[in-house]
Parts: C-alpha cells; sequence; structure tokens
C-alpha cells in the first residue's frame, strides 16, 4: 500500500550536468553584470525614466537581495550618459529684497568661473576705488569744482555785503556759516568795542541786525544752494571715478555673461549698490576698538558679503545627468538648509549660509532613496512630494530656532527629476491605499521577482555572473563542477527544482567563502568541494539552535517517538527560522477525543499560543469531519489538539493535516506509526495542499530519526504538490536510495492514512475500514448524546 507513494532517489533532487558550460573554468566564459530573470521589472524601470512627463516617478518593489538597488543605479548611470549635464545654481545676494537671495544658473563649470571672477573684481574694486581718490586727476576735479562754487559764493556775498553796509554790517563766511559782523567807522568792531558798547547802542545794533536779516533771508539762501550743490557736484564727480573703476573691472564680465540675462541683472545691481555705498570701499585707517569689541562682528566684513558668490551647485566634473542615492534622507539632506552663526545670543545668516539638499545634487538627473528611510520623517516624507508636485525646491528650516534675529527666503530653483524609491511589496499597497499624492507621483512601479525559470539560457546566464564577480573581485576561477552546485544551490534557495533564485546576494557570499576555501587547500581553481564546503560551514555557522533541539530530543527531555504505534500521537513539523538558516524541527502532536458538544478544541487556540492561518486550519477540520462523517448523523464530540512541549507561539497550517490523521487515530482508535512524520495542510474536501519548507522539514527530521538511530520505517509524508519543489541534501538523497529513510507524496487524507496505519482508508460502509471505524465512534457518542438529554 505504501509503495505506490513513496519517491524514489532520483525525485529528491535535480542536479545540474556540469557539461552544460562551455568552458572548463569560468576564467573564458565572458563576465556579465546584466540582470537575470527581471524582465518585467527593468522594462518598467527603463519605462518610467523614459516618460518625460510629471508623476512618472518610480517605486522599486523587492525583497532584498533580488538586486534592485544595485541594477537602479545601474539602469539610472545608463540613462543619465544620454542626458544633457544639468546647470550649475549660485545664490546671490538680492540687493532689492535682501532677506530674498536670488538664484542663478549658469552652464555646467562656470558656476566656479562666475564666483571667481565675481570675487576678483570685488578685491580690484577695493583698491582701485581708493586709489582714485588719491590720484591727480580726482583732485583737479575736485579743485575746479571747489574754485567756481567757491567764485559763486563770493559774488553773492559780495551783494550782501552792499546791502548790509546800510545797516552797518558786514558778512564773513566761516567754517561755522555766514556770520554778520557789526561795523564802526567802515571797519570791523573789536570785541572790546562790542563790550563798550551801551544798552540802547546794543538795542538799536539789535534792530539793524534783525531788519537785515530779513533782508538777508534770499542771500542766505543762494548760498546754501550754493553749498548744496557743492556737495552734490563733488558726490557725482565721486560716482562718476567709482563707476569708471567699475566699468574697467565688470563691464568685462558683463561681456563674458552676456548671454545670461540673471547675471547681467546681477552685475547692474551690484554697480549701484557699489555707486551707492562707495565710503564702505574707502581704507579709514581707523581702529574703533571699544565700538569693535561692543558691536557683533565686523561690521565691514559683514557689509562685503552681499558682494560673495555661495557656488551652490557645481557641475563642473559632472558627464551627462547626476545620480544620487541618498542614504540618510532627512528633511535638510534632501531639501537643503540654511545655517546659522551665533553673535551675542542671536543667530545670524545670509545667502553664503544656504546648503544644498541631495535633490538639488540630484536636479536634472535621477534621485534613489529607500522607502523605509525616507517614510521615518513626515517632514522629509512630505517635503519631497511637495518638491515633486510643484516642480520647485524650497529651502526652509523647519525647527524652531526663537532666538534667531534674521532669517532668509531664498528663491526657490525649478526642479526637474525622477525619485527612485525602493522598499518592499507592503510598503507600497499601504502608500498606494492610504496617500493620495503617492498614486499620482509615482505611477510606475518595477517589481523584482524572487526567482526565474530553470532553463538553460539562465545557466549559463548565472555562469556569467559568476564570471564577472571572480574578476571584477579577484576571486579564483570555478570551475564546471563549482558552477553546477551554484545552480544546485540556486534552485535550493528557490525551493523548486524549476526555478532559479534572484537573491544573488545569497550566491555572491557563496562564491567568496568557496574562494576562501580553495585559498585554504592552496588550489588555483575552485571545484564544487569548495562551494560545498562552504555551504556547510556556513550551516555550521549558524545551527547551534538546532543542534541544541537535537541535543535535547536525543536525551528525552523533548519527547519525539521514530519508533512504534500510538493512538491519537503523531510527528508534525515545522520551519525555525533563524536569520541566515532556517531548519525543520519535529513537534509531537496529540489528539484526544470523547463525548462533548464542543467540537474541536485548540488548546494552542485557548491560550492565545496561536496565529490566525493556524486557527483556520483547525476550524477546517471541523468541515471535513461535518462532511465525511454527519451528513445523517449529529456530531456530538469534544477534541482537545495539542502541540506538546511548545512554549512560543505557534501559526501556518501546515500542521491541520497532521492533526486530522491525529483525529481520525483517535476517533477510530488507529494506532499511528510514529517512525513517520508528517507536513501538509488540508482543505474541508480532505485535499492535500502544498506547504513551504519542504526540505527544511524533511532534512529535520531525518537528523531527529539519525540521532535516536534508525530502527527501520521512517520517514515522512509531504503534500504531492510540493514534489517539484524537493533540493534535498545529498545525505537523505543518499538515505532514500539505500532503503534506510522514506518519503511519501500523498494527494488526500485517504493516502496519507493509509500510510500511517497500515489500513484501508474505505468508506464509512465498508466494514474494517478506517473510516468505518470513525463513523461508528461518531455514532455512538450521538447515541450516548441523546440519552443523556
Amino acid at each position: 500500500m505504501k509503495e505506490k507513494y513513496e519517491l524514489s532517489y532520483n525525485m529528491l533532487r535535480k542536479e545540474c550536468d556540469p557539461n552544460i558550460f562551455e568552458y572548463d573554468t569560468t576564467e573564458n566564459i565572458p563576465g556579465s553584470r546584466e540582470l537575470i530573470g527581471q524582465k518585467r521589472a527593468m522594462e518598467a524601470l527603463k519605462f518610467g525614466l523614459s516618460v518625460k512627463r510629471k508623476g512618472y516617478n518610480i517605486y522599486v518593489s523587492g525583497i532584498t537581495g533580488t538586486g534592485r538597488n544595485s541594477y537602479s543605479y545601474l539602469v539610472a548611470k545608463e540613462f543619465s550618459q544620454n542626458k544633457k549635464t544639468p546647470k550649475d545654481w549660485c545664490y546671490v545676494f538680492n540687493f532689492k529684497r535682501a532677506n530674498s537671495p536670488k538664484a542663478i544658473s549658469l552652464s555646467p563649470g562656470m558656476g566656479k568661473v562666475f564666483k571667481k571672477d565675481v570675487e576678483k573684481a570685488i578685491n580690484n574694486i577695493k583698491i582701485d576705488i581708493s586709489k582714485v581718490f588719491l590720484s591727480k586727476d580726482y583732485e583737479d576735479n575736485k579743485n575746479i569744482i571747489y574754485s567756481q562754487q567757491q567764485e559763486k559764493a563770493e559774488d553773492v556775498i559780495k551783494e550782501l555785503n552792499e546791502l548790509a553796509k546800510g545797516y552797518g554790517f558786514v558778512f564773513k563766511q566761516t567754517e561755522k556759516g555766514i556770520l554778520s559782523i557789526p561795523l564802526v567807522e567802515d571797519r570791523i568792531m573789536t570785541d572790546k568795542e562790542v563790550q563798550d558798547l551801551s544798552e540802547e547802542e546794543v538795542e538799536k545794533l539789535r534792530e539793524s541786525s534783525n531788519e537785515l536779516s530779513k533782508k538777508a533771508f534770499d542771500y542766505v539762501k543762494r548760498i546754501r544752494e550754493i553749498e548744496n550743490d557743492l556737495q552734490n557736484r563733488i558726490t557725482k564727480l565721486k560716482e562718476e571715478k567709482v563707476l569708471e573703476v567699475l566699468v574697467l573691472h565688470l563691464n568685462p564680465l558683463e561681456e563674458k555673461f552676456r548671454e545670461n540675462k540673471e547675471v547681467e541683472e546681477y552685475f547692474s545691481n551690484i554697480k549701484e549698490d557699489i555707486v551707492k555705498n562707495f565710503e564702505m570701499f574707502l581704507d579709514d585707517g581707523e581702529d574703533n576698538g571699544i565700538e569693535n569689541i561692543l558691536l557683533p562682528g565686523n561690521k565691514k566684513e559683514d557689509f562685503f558679503k552681499r558682494y560673495e558668490v555661495n557656488l551652490f551647485i557645481d557641475n563642473k566634473d559632472l558627464e551627462g545627468a547626476p545620480v544620487i542615492r541618498e542614504m540618510n534622507p532627512n528633511y535638510y539632506n534632501l531639501l537643503g538648509k540654511i545655517e546659522y552663526v551665533n553673535e551675542l545670543g542671536g543667530l545670524k545668516t545670509d545667502h553664503t549660509k544656504i546648503r544644498p539638499g541631495s535633490m538639488h545634487e540630484a536636479n536634472g538627473g535621477y534621485l534613489i532613496v529607500q522607502a523605509k528611510d525616507i517614510l521615518q520623517s513626515k517632514a522629509a516624507w512630505e517635503g519631497l512630494k511637495r518638491a515633486i508636485s510643484t516642480e520647485e525646491i524650497v529651502i526652509e528650516n523647519i525647527t524652531g530656532l526663537n532666538v534667531i534675529s534674521e532669517t532668509l527666503r531664498p528663491e526657490p530653483i525649478p526642479l526637474d527629476i525622477k525619485v527612485i524609491i525602493i522598499g518592499d511589496y507592503l510598503t507600497y499597497h499601504l502608500l498606494y491605499q492610504y496617500d493620495e499624492e503617492f498614486k499620482k507621483l509615482f505611477k510606475i512601479r518595477a517589481d523584482f521577482d524572487i526567482e526565474m525559470e530553470r532553463n538553460e539560457e539562465n545557466i549559463k546566464k548565472i555562469a556569467s555572473f559568476v564570471a564577472y564577480q571572480c574578476k571584477s573581485e579577484g576571486l579564483k576561477p570555478f570551475d564546471r563542477t563549482a558552477l553546477a552546485a551554484i545552480i544546485d544551490l540556486s534552485s535550493r534557495i528557490s525551493e523548486s527544482q524549476n526555478k532559479l533564485t534572484a537573491r544573488f546576494n545569497e550566491l555572491v557570499e557563496i562564491l567568496y567563502e568557496a574562494d576562501a576555501w580553495a585559498t585554504k587547500r592552496n588550489k588555483d581553481i575552485v571545484t564544487r568541494e569548495d562551494v560545498d564546503r562552504a555551504i556547510s560551514n556556513k550551516i555550521y555557522r549558524n545551527n547551534i539552535y538546532e543542534e541544541k533541539i537535537l541535543e535535547l530530543i536525543k536525551d528525552g527531555t523533548l519527547l519525539v517517538d521514530t519508533e512504534g504505534y500510538k493512538v491519537g500521537e503523531i510527528n508534525g513539523l515545522a520551519v525555525v527560522s533563524i536569520g541566515q538558516y532556517a531548519f525543520g524541527k519535529p513537534s509531537k502532536i496529540t489528539v484526544n477525543t470523547f463525548l462533548g458538544k464542543e467540537g474541536i478544541v485548540n488548546i494552542e487556540r485557548e491560550v492565545e499560543q496561536s496565529g490566525n492561518i493556524y486557527d483556520k486550519g483547525v476550524l477546517i477540520l471541523s468541515g471535513y469531519l461535518g462532511e465525511k462523517f454527519a451528513k445523517d448523523t449529529q456530531l456530538s464530540i469534544t477534541a482537545s489538539i495539542a502541540f506538546e512541549q511548545s512554549y512560543d507561539g505557534v501559526d501556518g497550517d501546515s500542521a491541520s493535516s497532521t492533526e486530522l490523521y491525529g483525529l481520525l487515530s483517535s476517533l477510530g482508535d488507529i494506532p499511528i506509526n510514529q517512525g513517520i512524520a508528517v507536513t501538509g495542510s488540508v482543505n474541508q474536501k480532505g485535499v492535500i495542499q502544498p506547504i513551504g519548507g519542504v526540505n527544511e522539514k524533511i532534512e529535520g527530521y531525518y537528523r531527529v530519526c539519525n540521532i535516536k538511530g534508525f530502527k527501520g520505517g521512517e520517514g515522512v509524508i509531504i503534500p504531492h504538490k510540493n514534489l517539484e519543489d524537493l533540493m534535498l541534501n545529498d545525505e537523505v538523497v543518499n538515505a532514500v536510495k539505500n532503503g534506510k529513510f522514506k518519503i511519501y507524496a500523498v494527494k488526500n487524507i485517504d493516502e496519507g492514512i493509509e500510510i500511517l496505519t497500515g489500513l484501508k482508508a474505505g468508506t464509512v460502509d465498508e466494514e474494517g475500514t478506517i473510516h468505518y471505524m470513525v463513523k461508528r465512534k461518531l455514532e455512538e457518542y450521538s447515541e450516548l448524546s441523546k440519552d443523556s438529554e
């Protein structure tokens, strides 16, 4: 009965034929970094990068190790070579609105030139302005103006004195202005003569002075106008001389950048500002010591910052468009910030302290961020979406700096960027479901698969990948047998004979370690022996927990029977994952059935140690019993099911068939072979469904049987649907080949219960069969229930 479900050893793994490879070693195989088995993802990624429309940013989904990070970068880099190098950006002082620095764009590489040219011009202007006011030409022009104005003033004073003589006064021009002085006998009174005047004479003199002042008002006004005109002409002369200096130094720059209107406007504003503030360019030679101590900073130094150029983005050394991977995408790293300096307890800043973020650096190209990183900061996530949506980057500080004495609002910079977010499936679905902006801005999803078809083409591509790694990382060449072992490992990782894993990081680890083992053996070529050694050593480094469990099973602390027959007891199989290593762990499952109305009681669920999927699997058992045995009889049973010696949570439905076997055994009072462990889920119709981790479960139970000693008849029942998933290790395959261990594949509960009990499943009406005995027990419980009522 068992034999027809028993698997032969050649069905337990699919081995790669080393002769499939054209060359003896990877040394002769052309190396390739081509992404293998991700055609759908690559097409989506390339399509998203090629669409020049708003909102066509890309979310790359997949699990770690599928190449989603490295290949997203490589594809973006490939596209970047066909794009123009983006412009340089500078922030400069805004002479009309000081708190709103202006952004100026220049051709790639011209930003640094512009900054140096302006710096050099300002330094030369400082020197030449001081010189121009010491020049003979300036002094001559100034003296001419003074002479002309002095003549005009003297003519007016002459007219004024003609008038003043009639009142006994004369006017003199002094440093304090025009003064009227009394006369006596047509000469100026001495101080003594003034003091000797009587009160009547003084009063008379005062009256004459008042009358004269009324008459002289227009003359004094003319003189003041002449004085003002003098100041204006001197100021104009200075401005003209300053302008000559500016023309000398700035006009060549205007010509150099003549095609840039923003730069042209900037130089025009600089000229106006320097002409207006030329005194700041003069070296006064004074050391205002106490003032410098009390006032924050250096007033001249602070003033001259307005002429500095902040080279914000410099693309001089860039070829094509930038591709930026931001590893810490917080708000400021993404969108830039304004720095401050502390002066006497207050925070100050200026346009030279505006710093770029990675979005500025990636502007005109591509920005790659990790979903798990950017979603940790709400401000960064909202800022990224806002920038993409508005197509401009606004720099603003978001922290509460309540002692800032001044702040800036820099002019926003236009944004032209493709953003690639790399994350997992769940994060994508959550964002798509709950973030309205996300679905508008990230219209492309590139989904990286975890596996590919195992065919000759992909096998040879993996060989080319191994060859590339060997050459780029300086590894020893891998021979045919080593490559075949890598292919077999790839199928083992993908848990399928017909698939290869796309998680290349796990393969790369084995490549490095196999190379190390070959080095240790003083070999020039890596063989299958080195690959197998690398795999087994990796397991050894990580399986201490498994060994501890095996020790507990061996000394009887954990009760697992591998021989004999028992009613209502069976060995189930689970997978324990501890990071880099997963292993199969058998657990004894016991079932007790008795008269009652509670149905199937799951002890794990009652003590809240089970997950939803496990609970669902237990509830399915009721559906199976109901359809199979209770169409004409009321179920009047209570059945308790327990994972013995289980102190952690239990989840998954891979033990549901195992529990059903135990339940049938208990109800029919039929012993189960304890040497056979079981895995597989079941539906309400009794069909056995595939499960995960089938290789680990079989190997785990094999190790338990090995340490307890083989008595004959040990084996594992697996779902028939898992046949193509078998990639068992050599030890288990050889044990099956030698008849030491058996593996059975079943399609339904009837097939499995026959293997476990040695009895025919039969029907409810066929005497001597399992279903007949179960049916009779349920009818007995039903009659007893009616009698008790």
